[in-house]
């Protein structure tokens, strides 16, 4: 059974998610110590890094969210425009990895959420590279 699958950003987030604060390295859990911290790899062996984004539906249950981004160098949000204190951002390729989450009182449904990069609402996607 497949545990992700891919959504579009502009669907998931019809009025758009804005980020606040900047890219950060992922740590890996299980290798970092407090004195040396190693970043952790996906599956393929490509970084990631989190961004954490403001929903901008008002009327989202969930008004913050952290979206895991695997690229091989940090990535480089869009300008924020002129006078606005936040960036919008579209995320490509981003996929849904739906899951429980124990650490409560009780169980509850949860998601992470994974893209192979970010860029400026209404900018064109980069076009694959030729083979």
């Amino acid at each position: 059974m497949q545990r992700s699958f891919e959504v579009d950003s502009e669907t998931t987030f019809p009025y758009g998610v804005a980020m606040i604060g900047e890219v950060r390295q992922v740590l890996d859990f299980d290798r970092s110590t407090k004195e040396r911290p190693v970043q952790a790899a996906d599956d393929n062996g490509l970084l990631m890094w989190q961004v954490e984004v403001l929903d901008l539906d008002p009327d989202a249950r969930q008004r913050t969210l952290k979206v895991k981004i695997a690229a091989p160098v940090q990535p480089v949000p869009p300008a924020a425009p002129e006078g606005v204190p936040f960036r919008p951002v579209v995320f490509e390729k981003l996929t849904v990895t739906p899951y429980v989450d124990t650490n409560g009182q009780r169980p509850r449904q949860a998601f992470s959420l994974k893209a192979s990069g970010m860029r400026a609402p209404g900018a064109r996607q980069a076009a694959p590279k030729a083979a």
